[in-house]
């Protein structure tokens, strides 16, 4: 599978009302190392890092308010970092690249099992049937997220190279 070629002036967007705390950690280093844009989106005030690489886009609450503006937003090449399967689906049919902050990159060879799972869970909790919760944050979650972004940052890096 062949990934979407980060552009020059990619950037990162978060969906981020329930991104970890250890992932918004490793995310700000990263636009700081390789000076990418990091955009956290959520519909609550964020606390970022003084930068000039990092900022933080607060919305009015309501469902999928936070999501609507990544994908509006979102341009071909750049990163998503989001749980949200839906969001996922729309950033990669954009041409974007979306991940998990446990690490699971979300393909468009992947994407449409991801969402008949979402749905098929949803009717099993609209029928009462307990589903549980995630399973906690693990340390190779964290891992594994890294080494998305590293990926994604080293295509970032080609392409500022090939750009003149």
């Amino acid at each position: 599978m062949k990934l979407p070629a980060a552009h020059a002036d990619a950037r990162i967007w978060v969906d981020a009302d329930a991104c970890p705390v250890a992932i918004k950690e490793i995310l700000f280093r990263a636009a700081e190392r390789e000076q990418v844009q990091v955009t956290l989106v959520a519909n609550q005030f964020l606390r970022t890092p003084p930068s000039r690489f990092v900022r933080a886009v607060q919305v009015p609450g309501g469902f999928d308010v936070a999501d609507a503006e990544i994908a509006n937003r979102v341009a071909p090449g750049d990163l998503v970092v989001t749980q949200d399967i839906p969001l996922a689906a729309q950033v990669i049919a954009k041409g974007a690249l979306a991940v998990h902050p446990r690490g699971e990159l979300f393909t468009p060879d992947t994407i449409a099992q991801r969402l008949g799972m979402r749905d098929f869970m949803e009717e099993l909790r609209g029928a009462g049937v307990d589903t549980g919760g995630p399973a906690a944050f693990h340390p190779r979650d964290k891992q594994a997220f890294a080494n998305q972004l590293d990926g994604w940052l080293a295509r970032l890096r080609q392409a500022r190279k090939a750009t003149p």
